[in-house]
């Protein structure tokens, strides 16, 4: 993306769904798509071909066969090719696999769809077209300006738009580190820290699991069903729980112009499992934490207006939560101070969740420091506290009282 002073445009991507009310023709359309793509899938598989052109080369003939608009025999064969791609890498990565199939009845496609006053008319057959009763949200959304339809997808009871827009990345002056933790999310630098609490995704996830454990039926279909259910219950209202705080992160960076900084904890799973003198129930709490979908959503939500996301690598992620911010140290820890850790050298008792957004945020602006020189010098001392090296000044909001205290929004 460039420096903080960079000025360049970049594409925003996000989508945006309602519900609709399906009529016949279209869950007649959405098993033919299906159909496609599982025929689609068939030939792939027999002739042992995974790229979308030479699938598109076997199949679109032999899918002449469905009474479907053109456009749709294409993203069906999309779709196929997607499927074939992630099955042929799960094998070459030495995964066990089976042989794919299209359940769930969709439809996607970016061809042969357009808008008009209040709805979103699509062809279901050939020469006969049927519009969609769009909701006022979705009309608010898609009406903004700069707002293109991409492309869209039909379920059995929800419409969902793929929407892009052009926007121009923020010129920011400071950057912002975000923690992320299992029961809350701490955004902040050396002026502020902000703490979101998340401990009802912790709640909902053990009451899921308290659920899905007390199902006693013999049919395993049954059970997997039933359990499926819960579990996208679980995902979603997650995912709502994440809503509000993510978008409180964004919008008060981009009041401040300051750059977002996400740490690199991938292969966290590896540190839970069995055999790494952990109880079940730590390993099965840890292991469903939704870290990922907190990524997700403030990295579209920041991309959407034009927000700088930087990825720290796991080499700069590295000791983010245990190093004391004034000097470098490692920070010890201590089973009555709980979350609290403490510097031998400074004497100092700090908030490891906050000590965590300091040193990300501060390694963050790091990245930047050969392209900015000037604003991050005007900072006031961008470079990370490390042993050896320590700071001549105290870092504002560092202090022992103030670090133990927590800012709810």
């Amino acid at each position: 993306m460039g420096g903080f002073g960079s000025c360049h445009w970049l594409l925003a991507v996000k989508s945006v769904w309602q519900r609709y009310a399906p009529t016949r023709d279209i869950l007649g359309l959405l098993e033919m798509f299906r159909r496609m793509v599982n025929e689609s899938i068939r030939i792939g598989l027999a002739y042992n071909v995974y790229s979308l052109r030479n699938l598109s080369l076997l199949s679109y003939n032999q899918l002449a066969q469905f009474d479907s608009p053109s456009c749709y025999k294409l993203c069906a064969i999309s779709r196929a090719a997607g499927i074939l791609a992630a099955r042929n890498k799960s094998v070459k990565r030495g995964f066990p696999t089976k042989t794919p199939y299209a359940v769930r009845q969709q439809l996607v496609s970016c061809y042969g769809f357009k808008r008009n006053n209040e709805g979103l008319e699509i062809p279901v057959s050939r020469g006969k077209r049927l519009s969609i009763p769009l909701t006022k949200h979705t009309l608010d959304v898609i009406s903004q300006p700069g707002v293109k339809v991409r492309s869209f997808t039909l379920s059995r009871n929800k419409l969902n738009l793929c929407i892009s827009r052009d926007v121009v990345l923020v010129e920011c002056a400071s950057t912002v580190g975000v923690d992320r933790n299992l029961r809350n999310l701490t955004a902040g630098n050396d002026q502020q820290i902000r703490h979101y609490d998340l401990s009802e995704t912790v709640r909902i996830a053990r009451t899921t699991v308290r659920i899905i454990a007390s199902l006693r039926r013999d049919d395993t279909k049954i059970r997997t069903r039933i359990a499926s259910k819960y579990g996208g219950r679980r995902t979603s209202r997650t995912g709502h729980l994440l809503h509000n705080p993510t978008k409180a992160i964004v919008a008060l960076a981009m009041q401040q112009k300051e750059a977002i900084v996400l740490e690199n904890i991938e292969g966290i799973r590896s540190l839970y499992r069995k055999g790494n003198g952990q109880t079940r129930k730590y390993r099965g709490r840890m292991n469903g934490w939704s870290f990922g979908e907190a990524q997700r959503q403030i990295e579209y939500k920041a991309r959407w207006v034009g927000l700088p996301v930087i990825r720290l690598s796991r080499r700069e992620t590295r000791g983010s939560s245990v190093s004391c911010p004034r000097c470098g140290e490692r920070l010890q820890s201590d089973k009555r101070l709980k979350r609290n850790l403490w510097c031998s050298n400074c004497r100092v008792v700090m908030d490891r969740d906050r000590v965590a957004a300091i040193n990300l945020a501060r390694r963050g602006r790091v990245r930047f420091a050969r392209s900015r020189p000037p604003i991050i010098e005007a900072q006031g001392g961008a470079v990370e506290a490390v042993k050896g090296n320590p700071t001549p000044t105290v870092i504002p909001g560092v202090d022992a009282p103030k670090l133990t205290q927590s800012t709810k929004s």
